[in-house]
């Protein structure tokens, strides 16, 4: 059974692991627990004390937002789990202007049945940053 929260109070960084597999430079767990925990809106979803997934916000609360990371274990991928923290995140920020985020050509469609209009946009990686 799956549930969702939007309170990372609890989490620490054992919580955290399995994530971001085959990203060329994964964040540290303790960056992760810190990203989670500095955002303007954080959705996990929760299996039996496992985190199964995760997605997060940041926004000026005002007009805008960017969500920078939805992400579901491997093991969990399949089920729903990735489609449902999108709709919560967004039913949050449902007072916004715009909520934009950036993915992969692939996945595009994905995030088009959720209601997401592809844009056009630019942006640099510091690979370094993460690890």
């Amino acid at each position: 059974m799956i549930s969702y929260t939007t309170d990372v109070s609890a989490l620490s960084e054992a919580d955290l692991a399995g994530f971001f597999v085959d990203w060329p430079a994964p964040p540290s767990a303790a960056q992760h627990l810190a990203v989670l925990r500095g955002s303007y809106r954080v959705v996990i979803a929760w299996s039996d004390g496992v985190v199964a997934g995760f997605v997060n916000m940041i926004s000026d609360g005002v007009l805008t937002a960017f969500v920078p990371w939805l992400e579901v274990r491997p093991e969990f991928q399949g089920q729903g789990i990735g489609t449902e923290l999108m709709r919560r995140v967004l039913a949050e920020a449902a007072h916004l202007y715009s909520v934009d985020l950036t993915c992969d050509e692939s996945l595009r469609p994905y995030y088009e049945r959720l209601g997401m209009a592809a844009l056009t946009g630019m942006g640099t990686r510091n690979r370094e940053a993460c690890g």
